[in-house]
């Protein structure tokens, strides 16, 4: 049996203002919207302590107070769970992140705040740091089903990545769970507003992006289609909304 490693921090990027989920988010945050009965972020919480994740930064901007009431510091869900504000501007997701720099330590997963991933974290962390890369980016061979692809993927390779720029050869997207050495954001200033998907960029070119495949589908809170399919699939199974 392999020797179980130190799982580092765990920053949920839940910051953003839920446009496409209005009217519900009109009066709360996206992490807190309602599916089987709990907030979507107890679902995120739960998992990552079953996985042996308990250090969590939620970056928060758009009524993070909210979010901040309902989880307090993780004790009920048997974590450590800390918080960055974003302040009076909304900082991007990369923005958050550098913001929470001094909570991160050296390295760190980001995961999307919409976002409820069936993957091994400890299998993802193992790959990243036999890489010996700067970063890693869980990938799913989409194929414009569910979202716009977004990752060339090849060879176990990322050979190109943007939100922006797409080709024919990006079948894959981008899961929702990366990990990130924390001097990857040194570059950028506190307070500067910013897309960690430039931070992803950066690394591909650099062809310092480490990647990990992920055969199960990703489900996500960011749109009414997206929350309808993952309360549909969440009571498909037991012991999740208990």
């Amino acid at each position: 049996m392999s020797e179980q490693l130190r799982l580092p921090a765990v920053a949920i990027l839940c910051g953003g203002m839920a446009t496409r989920l209005r009217p519900i988010t009109d009066t709360i945050p996206k992490a807190l919207v309602e599916v089987g009965g709990k907030p979507f972020i107890f679902y995120q919480l739960d998992q990552l302590r079953r996985q042996q994740l308990f250090d969590v930064v939620l970056c928060v901007g758009y009524k993070g107070e909210m979010i901040e009431k309902a989880v307090g510091d993780g004790r009920s869900f048997n974590l450590n769970v800390r918080y960055s504000y974003d302040g009076d501007a909304f900082l991007g997701t990369g923005g958050a992140l550098r913001k929470a720099m001094h909570l991160l330590g050296s390295q760190f997963f980001v995961l999307y705040g919409d976002a409820y991933l069936q993957v091994d974290y400890e299998k993802a962390y193992r790959t990243f740091i036999d890489s010996g890369k700067n970063g890693l980016m869980t990938v799913f061979k989409n194929l414009g089903k569910w979202d716009s692809s977004n990752v060339w993927f090849e060879n176990h390779q990322i050979l190109a990545y943007s939100k922006m720029e797409k080709t024919p050869q990006m079948r894959y997207i981008d899961y929702g769970l990366g990990i990130l050495q924390t001097e990857m954001l040194q570059d950028y200033s506190v307070n500067q507003e910013f897309d960690v998907a430039v931070v992803y960029e950066r690394l591909v070119r650099d062809h310092k992006l480490a990647a990990l495949e992920v055969s199960e589908r990703f489900y996500e809170i960011g749109s009414h289609r997206g929350l309808e399919d993952f309360s549909t699939w969440l009571a498909s199974q037991s012991g999740l909304t208990s």
